[in-house]
């Protein structure tokens, strides 16, 4: 059940980002297998700075519940980068983070 969320440069394309990212999540055979429990969503900031340089930026949290591996935990990261890495990406810096929910306060209501 990842939240995963994708904050980029405004000139990236959002729907691309948001493609690749749950390919990666897919590829990464920790969740279901039609990936039904899957959250993507993305995020375009107009307003960033990278450094000193205008280089555009993707970083990309992904949240579990806590509990995985950290062998798990690496290999979802790397499989989301394999896909974001075969965007046709310039001067563009790329990171991830993975982060744990605490089991005890995460709530789920399906309506």
């Amino acid at each position: 059940m990842p939240h995963c969320i994708i904050e980029h440069a405004a000139a990236l394309d959002g729907r691309s980002l948001v493609r690749q990212v749950f390919a990666g999540a897919m590829d990464s055979a920790l969740f279901e297998p039609d990936g039904s429990d899957i959250k993507v969503r993305a995020q375009a900031y107009d307003a960033y700075c990278v450094g000193a340089d205008s280089a555009e930026f993707i970083h990309v949290t992904l949240r579990l519940l806590a509990g995985r591996t950290d062998e798990q935990k690496q290999a979802f990261a790397q499989a989301v980068l394999a896909q974001l890495q075969v965007l046709p990406l310039t001067h563009c810096s790329v990171t991830i983070e993975v982060q744990d929910i605490e089991r005890r306060s995460y709530l789920k209501w399906l309506a």
